[in-house]
């Protein structure tokens, strides 16, 4: 553990806002990576203020910067000014990785494509994010998580309960799942660099990978299968793969897909043998057949205990079962500290944040502070560039550096 990490010595640029691209940044740095975070002077990315959100938990903390800004230098530049240009360039010829997730069409007004950004570094990595492609005609449209990755997706439409109205996802679960994407990207592009000595272009959309979250339906309405509405858990098509309300008001998964094997197992521990034996369930499809009927057995029973006695009774078992989780349980879960699921901070504003997913046998990823203020390294980044104080004066006083 005491070996450099794998990502140090490489230099990434991240021109983006918001979460998806700016978290996969934030990843790349956990393991060493030099991120210099390019942002408009003044108030920066927009990013720093959602904690103010009113979809967010309520907090006085910045929490959501911690997460999507730490272990990143910030410069602050203001990229539609001329004077701004030969330091992006500079910046350019340095760096392995640049993030983008301007639309297209703003991209090409302030040059910031790849076609752009090749001729100045010829082995950059260019990785741009988009609501919905590269192409096309909604190639510009404006792209959020909830829109392209959840909703145009289907992932909202199939995941509601039949007859009822979708539901909206929460904050950035579809951008953190992007995030992964743009990493492997990223990786995949410095591979095809280490065989070539060429940079290259990769990418990804919200949109691309919210189909493929909703690969398994979006695969089979592909090749004309029906997409079967959700059914509520008082109308299950399977009894023994549905929600249970526990005595203390949790919820229990029961997922027993191999009942051929475990449904007297099943009926045993919930204190109801006679199921074994109860006509009506003698079989698989005897049982899926009649679900609405077992499920009428089976809901008095688990609402009869707590989750907590159910826990106890189902574990050592070999029948698969889960809790609908609360994120106030998840905090301090014990499980949750051997995945490593939380990661300590320095900051002592935020000292616990969310870890990256991604593990290594080899290195764990740094411990962050807390995240740079805008500009915070403005004139240390461009001195590393070779600008003296006069110029650096007079790029401020020009409006090009915040």
């Amino acid at each position: 553990m005491n070996e450099p990490l794998p990502l140090a010595g490489l230099v990434v640029l991240d021109i983006s806002s918001f979460i998806a691209a700016p978290a996969a940044a934030v990843a790349l740095a956990d393991y060493g990576a030099d991120v210099i975070k390019i942002e408009p002077p003044g108030e920066g990315d927009p990013h720093r203020h959602n904690y103010k959100s009113a979809n967010y938990p309520k907090g006085d903390r910045n929490f959501p910067w911690q997460l999507d800004g730490r272990l990143k230098r910030s410069i602050a530049l203001d990229l539609k000014n001329e004077n701004a240009r030969p330091i992006l360039e500079k910046l350019v010829q340095r760096a392995d990785v640049m993030i983008a997730n301007f639309p297209p069409r703003t991209r090409e007004r302030l040059r910031l494509r790849w076609e752009d950004m090749e001729p100045i570094n010829p082995r950059l990595v260019y990785c741009s994010l988009t609501g919905y492609g590269e192409t096309g005609p909604d190639r510009d449209r404006p792209g959020f998580d909830v829109t392209a990755y959840f909703g145009r997706s289907g992932i909202l439409d199939s995941a509601r309960y039949e007859g009822g109205a979708p539901g909206l996802s929460l904050p950035a679960q579809g951008d953190r799942a992007t995030a992964m994407t743009l990493v492997a990207a990223i990786l995949l592009g410095l591979r095809q660099r280490d065989r070539t000595g060429k940079g290259c272009w990769v990418g990804t959309s919200l949109y691309a990978n919210g189909v493929w979250a909703n690969g398994t339906n979006a695969a089979g309405v592909a090749v004309g299968a029906k997409l079967l509405p959700r059914q509520p858990p008082d109308k299950p098509r399977n009894a023994l793969t549905n929600l249970y309300r526990t005595k203390d008001d949790r919820w229990l998964q029961l997922l027993v897909v191999r009942d051929d094997r475990l449904w007297e197992t099943l009926c045993a521990v919930i204190g109801r043998p006679d199921l074994a034996s109860d006509p009506r369930f003698t079989d698989r499809e005897e049982r899926k057949a009649r679900a609405l009927d077992l499920v009428q057995e089976l809901m008095p029973v688990f609402a009869s205990r707590t989750y907590a006695e159910w826990e106890s009774a189902l574990s050592a078992t070999g029948i698969p079962f889960g809790v609908i989780g609360r994120l106030v349980d998840v905090i301090d879960d014990e499980q949750a500290k051997h995945a490593g699921i939380f990661a300590d901070t320095t900051n002592p504003e935020v000292p616990r944040t969310v870890n990256n997913p991604i593990r290594l046998g080899f290195a764990t990823p740094r411990i962050s502070g807390p995240p740079a203020a805008v500009g915070q390294h403005s004139e240390e980044i461009l001195r590393e560039l070779a600008y003296n104080e006069a110029e650096i004066a007079a790029l401020k006083k020009s409006g090009a550096l915040g």
